[in-house]
Parts: C-alpha cells; structure tokens; sequence
C-alpha cells in the first residue's frame, strides 16, 4: 500500500494554466500602486512637519517570472540549504559570515548584527537643498511618491511641496529604511513629492575609469555632419508608451500558445552584415528616410557664415 502511494506521487503532474490568483501571459496591464506604504514617518523641515507616507514608483508585478520545476514529475524544487560535508541544514540554525580570502571567514552572528543595526526612524529631515543639475544622473536611484498620512498634515505638506516649486530646487534629507540609512532626494511633481534614494560615493564608479582606454580618435569631419543629419531626422519627443519590451511580449506569447496546445517552430534567424565602410554606412542610413546624403562641405560653410 505504501509502495503504491510513492508511485502516486512520483507520478508526473500534468502541465496546466495556472491559477487563478496568477495573471494570464497577455496581462500587460498598467504598473499599480502597492497597497501598503514602503515607509511611513514624518517629513519635517525646521519646525515644519506632517506625517507622510512613501510608495513605490516603480513596479515588477508585470514581468514574467518562472519556477524551477522536475521534468520528471514537473514538481516545484525546492531550494534546500546543504553543507558540502554534512548535508541539508537548517536555514534557522545559519550564521552570517564575511570572506576575508578563500574560505577564510569572519563570522557575526544576529546579537551582533542586532548591536550594530541602525534603527528605523520615523522622521525624514531635509538637512539641504540644491539645484537639481548638480546632481550627476549617476546617482539617482529608486524613486517612491511620498503622499500626505494624515489630513491633518495635509496644509504643512503643500506649503513643503510648493517653497520647492517655487525655488525650483531639489530637497535633501537622511532616513533608515530597512535599517539601512538612505540619502534622499525630493523633487516636487504635480500634486505630490517624488522620493529618490541616492547612490552612495562609493557606489558609483568614476567614468573616468571606464572610458580611460578608449584611444583617441579623429574622424573625417563629414561622417561628423552626415551623423548630425541623421540625430535631426530622428528627433522626437519622449513617448514612453511606443517602446515595449519586446522579449517579454515574445515570452507572454509563448506562454500563451503553449496554453493553447499550439506546435511551435522557430523562424530562421536573420543574417547580419558587418560594416565595413563607415561613411557608406552613414549616407545608406541619411537616404533610408527618403532623403538624399547632404554635401557635407556646404553644411560646414553654412555653420560658418552663422557664426
């Protein structure tokens, strides 16, 4: 009898759509706003406050995301914690432990952790304000709406979002969140404040770094020009809703036909060419928008006389 129930269960499980609490695989719906506030606390500016909340700005809810799962009997695996030498452990009993070299470590274990923690404050005070251009990009991280808690804030918040309106300057302040300490940055939108945390110094690498063995390199002034053209024919306005991530739409697709019960065939990949020649390469692209390769020698006169 018991032989029979082990065969039971090692039996495969049948492939099926999933259920009903899952988005369908041609869900794309629009990112939501989180139900629960990320942080709650006060904003205060000198003697100013008004308790606040922050929510995400960002969402992952519509990406697909897979389970690892056994062929064999298309189970979910699970990841079980294993000590080479002794084999599955507890994920309760584990320690933290910090490689110094090569499977030499300092070990802390959570009383320490706990000691040196920093606790969550509920206060977000802006210390500073600058202009927002002095703010390089590459700090910028994770934005959140910050919204009024209480109506009885709501007046301290408004008077908080328009002085920095009418400055026009960016708001900086220190706050723990998931006791970790936080640079924040406020910058005033519609009715509202958007949040961003910052990017630590030692975080962000120096571009000089990254770009310092790019040699040096002189080209032919009229590839310059033709590039130019091309930028010019190619301007828009930033439309974020005409770019798709189309691998994803390729996965939902996928996910879908499979649901269906299609037969799948893979399309031949297309042949790419290299370039060889670049300025050929660059009047092929000017043309393709129906419009001939400028004669670069009279756009340069014409940048000179309006000088």
């Amino acid at each position: 009898m018991a032989a029979r129930k082990k065969k039971a269960k090692a039996k495969k499980r049948a492939a099926h759509p999933a259920a009903a609490h899952h988005k369908a695989a041609n869900d794309t719906g629009e990112a939501r706003l989180s139900a629960r506030p990320i942080w709650q606390g006060n904003l205060r500016l000198s003697l100013v406050s008004c308790p606040v909340a922050l929510f995400g700005a960002v969402s992952r809810s519509n990406d697909i995301s897979f389970h690892l799962l056994n062929p064999e009997t298309n189970n979910r695996i699970r990841m079980v914690p294993t000590d080479p030498d002794t084999g599955p452990v507890e994920r309760a009993d584990l320690v933290k432990g910090y490689e110094l070299e090569k499977n030499k470590y300092v070990v802390i274990d959570k009383d320490e952790l706990d000691a040196v923690k920093l606790e969550t404050t509920h206060t977000l005070e802006i210390e500073s304000f600058v202009d927002v251009n002095d703010i390089d990009r590459l700090f910028w991280n994770t934005p959140y709406y910050m919204v009024p808690n209480d109506d009885s804030g709501v007046d301290a918040f408004v008077v908080i979002r328009q002085a920095l309106e009418k400055t026009g300057r960016i708001a900086l302040g220190r706050v723990v969140m998931h006791t970790r300490e936080r640079l924040m940055a406020l910058e005033p939108r519609d009715k509202g404040i958007i949040a961003y945390t910052l990017r630590m110094r030692n975080e962000v690498v120096d571009p000089a770094k990254a770009f310092h063995d790019i040699p040096a390199a002189r080209p032919d002034h009229k590839m310059i020009d033709i590039a130019e053209k091309i930028i010019e024919q190619k301007e828009g306005d930033f439309e974020p809703d005409k770019f798709k991530d189309r691998y994803e739409a390729a996965l939902r697709d996928l996910i879908r036909r499979k649901q269906k019960g299609e037969k799948l065939v893979t399309a031949e990949p297309v042949e790419e060419t290299n370039v060889i020649d670049l300025m050929e390469a660059l009047k092929k692209s000017l043309k393709s928008k129906g419009k001939a390769a400028p004669k670069p020698a009279n756009t340069n006169a014409k940048k000179r006389k309006a000088r």
